[in-house]
């Protein structure tokens, strides 16, 4: 009978040299380029996280407030007299003729979205330096906490939503078919909201003056965009410099869309072009720095 043998048993030592051979085998991990940098698809498997992580946003934010959720509709309607007050009363704003709606309902409208912006754009800047404990502690994709930061901001705004209903319907004001397009400019302030959060939330954990410098960039901000005016009193090279910022374009975007008037112009393109550069922009600087997260914040 004849038996076969293999080459290790002619040779011991050959057989030993292939194994640790095998057993030296190098892997070379090198990283990502372009897109899959960014690793997006990691999101979804973490869903839970951001929808657990946005209640507790909103939990923690009434949660020893005496009023509770009533700010959501005391901050808006104070700041709406106020405008009332000192742009209509006493600087004489007018309402353009083709809105036909009075004062108090074009400024609440105006400060419906703008709102929205100002506090997300509060909350995800902040989020990462609010969350330090628990950067620290175990892993997943960083940017669930700033867009948890930006969601949170909705509530507020659908119960603003409602009391601007209500005003609407004291002064008789009957919204316009174009109020399918709403959904699209909320859409597009969280984007905004979103896109400079990527930047501020990152440069906040390395430089905290960011955050000292962020309320009084929202106030300078408001005041720059046409909340408390009409974006027609805005004329000439002025009018250029608006497509610079995206929240004029989201504005009058609302605006038409509740009271009618003439259709966004390229404000709103332009606003949609820089919002999708600073996004792509912001996504590829946070994930540039998040490595550096655990150990700064």
């Amino acid at each position: 009978m004849k038996l076969s043998t293999s080459v290790a048993d002619q040779d011991p030592t050959k057989g030993d040299r292939q194994a640790a051979q095998r057993s030296l085998t190098t892997t070379v991990i090198e990283p990502k380029r372009g897109w899959a940098a960014l690793r997006l698809g990691e999101l979804w498997p973490y869903r839970e996280l951001l929808f657990f992580l946005t209640w507790r946003d909103i939990k923690v934010r009434y949660k020893q407030a005496v009023l509770g959720v009533a700010w959501a509709v005391l901050a808006p309607l104070m700041t709406m007299v106020v405008f009332t007050v000192v742009f209509s009363r006493w600087l004489g704003v007018e309402v353009p003729a083709q809105y036909g709606v009075p004062y108090a309902v074009f400024s609440f409208v105006g400060l419906l979205p703008w709102t929205l912006f100002a506090s997300s754009l509060q909350r995800a800047s902040s989020s990462l330096v609010g969350s330090s404990s628990l950067l620290t502690k175990v892993y997943f994709p960083r940017l669930i906490i700033p867009m948890a930061g930006v969601l949170g901001a909705l509530p507020d705004f659908f119960i603003s939503f409602l009391v601007l209903c209500g005003l609407m319907a004291y002064y008789h004001v009957v919204p316009t078919w174009n109020a399918v397009w709403l959904p699209a400019f909320v859409l597009l302030a969280l984007a905004t909201s979103l896109a400079f959060g990527l930047w501020l939330s990152a440069l906040n954990v390395l430089y905290r003056d960011v955050g000292y410098i962020i309320p009084f960039l929202i106030q300078m901000w408001m005041y720059l965009s046409p909340v408390a005016y009409p974006i027609e009193n805005v004329q000439g090279p002025l009018r250029v410099l608006y497509g610079l910022n995206p929240m004029a374009g989201v504005i009058q975007g609302f605006r038409w869309a509740l009271l009618g008037g003439h259709p966004p112009d390229l404000l709103v393109a332009a606003a949609i072009g820089l919002v999708a550069v600073l996004l792509v922009t912001g996504f590829f600087y946070f994930k540039r720095m998040e490595r550096t997260f655990a150990d700064v914040v």
